[in-house]
């Protein structure tokens, strides 16, 4: 592929002759308007999106966003990222966000208070995404990182929302807290990560898993094991959008309407057909989210 190609939109997958949804996209990172990505969406099948926050003004964000269009549910969050972010600050940008102040655990709870009361709006479904990211922040913001994933598990069993989780380099930790903390009715580990072993724990416990296109990767066989076992029932698709872009585009931006790509590799590494999962993701994902 030609260098120039890196930012030209990969074409339009056949469409999927049952509609499902992206359980997890970031509108507010990708190109053109929100109304664009929806009708290129749901021209291939994907007829509903979860629009994800990562910080107060994100999911302020997602919450408007959510408010005015039919098609699009919202999370609230704080990124794991994020919660480093706020209380050590960032003074050398390292984070690529600029450079922040740092704000200690006050600032925390302040803008923990901001996603509480977002987390009441009825258009806003889920908590998330938060969780642990071993892989960005050291070992210096994972007290903050913990703190911030306790508070947001308190937030979505108060407010009967779906628990969304980032889980990067984290799978131990990640579990432990949410056994000690109670998990809610409903959690979906986002962009999963774990291998066949983790599938079982995480089906055990009846939480979701959601793929991304990462699970089309040459390398990501432990991943298409770990598909294989999960049970279909607690099976989600997601682009992660504009990340994670599905093979052969990866590189190339990504978009809700990339998701019949994807699916349609997670139903081979299934043994199931594309209408059978996809028939089955659609029903998850209503029920993750509750709509």
């Amino acid at each position: 592929m030609a260098p120039q190609d890196k930012n030209t939109p990969p074409p339009l997958p056949e469409p999927l002759r049952v509609a499902v949804a992206d359980s997890h996209t970031h509108l507010d990172m990708q190109e053109g308007s929100v109304e664009e990505a929806l009708a290129k969406a749901a021209s291939v099948g994907v007829t509903t999106v979860v629009q994800v926050g990562c910080d107060l003004a994100g999911s302020r964000w997602a919450a408007e966003t959510a408010a005015a269009h039919e098609a699009v549910h919202a999370t609230v969050a704080l990124h794991p990222n994020e919660a480093p972010r706020i209380v050590l600050g960032d003074p050398d940008g390292w984070s690529r966000q600029g450079a922040r102040e740092a704000g200690g655990d006050a600032a925390l709870d302040t803008a923990l208070a901001g996603i509480d009361e977002l987390a009441a709006l009825p258009q806003v479904r889920g908590i998330g995404e938060t969780g642990l990211d071993h892989f960005r922040t050291g070992p210096e913001g994972i007290a903050a990182q913990e703190r911030s994933f306790r508070a947001h598990i308190e937030i979505a069993k108060r407010h009967g929302k779906a628990l969304v989780i980032h889980d990067r380099e984290a799978h131990d930790d990640v579990l432990r807290i949410l056994r000690e903390e109670g998990a809610p009715e409903r959690v979906v580990f986002h962009c999963y990560s774990g291998d066949a072993e983790m599938a079982r724990i995480c089906a055990a416990a009846g939480y979701f898993m959601s793929f991304a296109g990462n699970v089309t990767f040459k390398n990501a066989q432990p991943l298409r094991d770990a598909l294989a076992v999960a049970p279909p029932e607690l099976v989600l698709v997601e682009t992660d959008a504009p990340f994670l872009t599905p093979a052969p585009y990866r590189g190339r931006p990504n978009a809700p309407y990339l998701v019949p790509v994807t699916l349609r590799a997670m139903a081979e590494a299934k043994g199931m057909t594309e209408e059978a999962l996809a028939t089955a993701v659609a029903a998850n994902t209503a029920r993750a989210f509750d709509y």
